[in-house]
């Protein structure tokens, strides 16, 4: 049998009869979920419930606790520049020109997606590798930085001591504010690399040379992209001098931090791994010194003289990551130079997967390392991702340096182990061989 449905259309469906409709109750009883349970009603605390929550804590003004309260890098910059007078502190966090390259540095960390994996065992997470033959406690070494004592009175001391007790490599530049001798001194069992700038005067450069090995150093790390020196307007606003100069403006600057002058004022006045006195500005004395007609072929006169370990520092294509493997480098440094040279200049954290291609198909082992714009562990994981084998810190350093002497190194070197190991273990990876190109993603500006 059919039976139709009616559609119910308001216009034909007749009203219902009055009679029809069904009378309100007298009370309607409010909906269950009106009512208010037991902790939810107002009441007046008690004593007993507000004790535990007063527990008031005493301000802790101290260095220790200043650098605790640090969480990033970025935070201990903070803390330096509030610590530092203007010109040194500028000459550490500026760059050449505009700026340019050091803000796509970091920008080039920025843009970067990680690809993590799920249920790994990620309870234990070993961030040791090897580099340049001999093993590293972490994936990262302390860069060499010009006029370092400039910034904080402990200086290189600081930097070799914190490197030798977090087992990882320390690298003097020639431009250090301590002697080769001194710094392996203060860091007897620490891992030393020296930083050379070839000088006009190639006796002086061999010199250098002898002194680095006979302190024990097993690393040789040559600097290649200052053939002059770059257009660091920060510097120049400044009139950022070796040693600085005690004009009308920096006086009044040292009344905001008498700290960084004491200290500067009752120590030992700069004196160099490579010079005993300067006195002038940084570019001039860069242009004086360093030899703007270097070729491969001085590259072959440094293989034949230095027996340890050769790194080239300055590498800015990938041509030239062959070229100088070819004439006898053990390993390459993908650097800018921290953005302070040439404005505009490629980007090493964008230039590794393109170096790591081509010592790929040529069969090296020769070592890759990389430096500028790394502010975070995570930072140091994604690179190692995209195929490095190492990597350098120049201002994180610097910027624990300025905000608290060693410790403040200490501190750097602890944030950014935390970074790496909370990374890697997010990621679902245990130990750094684990990681690959695969755990990237370049993201597209």
């Amino acid at each position: 049998m059919t039976h139709t449905i009616q559609p119910n259309n308001p216009e034909t469906t007749p009203a219902p009869d009055a009679t029809d409709i069904p009378a309100a109750p007298a009370h309607t009883p409010a909906p269950a979920s009106s009512v208010v349970p037991p902790a939810l009603k107002r009441r007046i605390p008690k004593y007993s419930d507000l004790a535990p929550l007063m527990q008031f804590k005493k301000p802790e003004f101290s260095k220790e606790a200043r650098l605790k309260r640090a969480s990033t890098i970025w935070e201990l910059r903070d803390i330096a520049k509030r610590r530092t007078p203007q010109a040194p502190f500028d000459y550490t966090d500026g760059a050449a020109e505009e700026e340019i390259t050091l803000r796509r540095a970091r920008q080039a960390f920025l843009d970067i997606e990680f690809r993590p994996g799920i249920l790994r065992n990620v309870s234990a997470i070993d961030l040791s590798t090897e580099i340049l033959g001999r093993p590293s406690r972490l994936p990262v070494g302390i860069a060499p930085t010009g006029f370092t004592r400039m910034m904080q009175s402990e200086g290189e001391y600081a930097g070799s001591q914190a490197a030798e007790a977090a087992g990882i490599p320390y690298t003097l530049s020639t431009m250090g504010t301590a002697s080769i001798e001194d710094v392996a001194a203060a860091a007897p069992n620490g891992r030393n690399w020296f930083q050379l700038y070839l000088w006009t005067d190639r006796d002086r450069s061999l010199e250098l040379i002898e002194r680095a090995a006979n302190a024990g150093n097993d690393t040789l790390m040559v600097t290649v992209d200052t053939a002059v020196a770059g257009a660091r307007l920060r510097d120049v606003r400044n009139g950022m001098t070796i040693p600085p100069a005690l004009t009308v403006k920096t006086v009044l600057d040292a009344s905001y931090r008498p700290a960084w002058w004491f200290n500067f004022l009752t120590h030992e006045p700069l004196t160099f791994a490579s010079l005993s006195r300067y006195t002038g500005t940084v570019a001039d004395l860069i242009n004086s010194m360093f030899d703007p007609t270097l070729t491969f072929e001085d590259l072959d006169w440094l293989r034949e003289t230095w027996k340890g370990k050769l790194v080239v520092k300055g590498i800015q294509t990938a041509e030239d990551a062959r070229r100088v493997v070819d004439h006898g480098a053990d390993g390459v440094v993908l650097s800018n130079h921290g953005g302070r040279q040439l404005d505009r200049a490629p980007i090493p954290f964008h230039l590794l997967p393109e170096v790591k291609q081509a010592f790929t198909a040529d069969n090296t082992d020769a070592a890759i390392m990389l430096d500028t714009g790394i502010m975070s562990g995570a930072d140091i994981v994604a690179a190692l991702a995209l195929g490095a084998d190492f990597t350098l810190i120049g201002r994180a350093y610097l910027y624990g340096l300025m905000a608290g002497g060693r410790a403040g190194v200490d501190r750097t070197l602890q944030i950014l182990e935390k970074d790496m190991a909370r990374t890697m273990a997010l990621l679902g990876v245990s130990k750094i061989s684990e990681l690959t190109p695969d755990h990237v993603r370049l993201l597209n500006r």
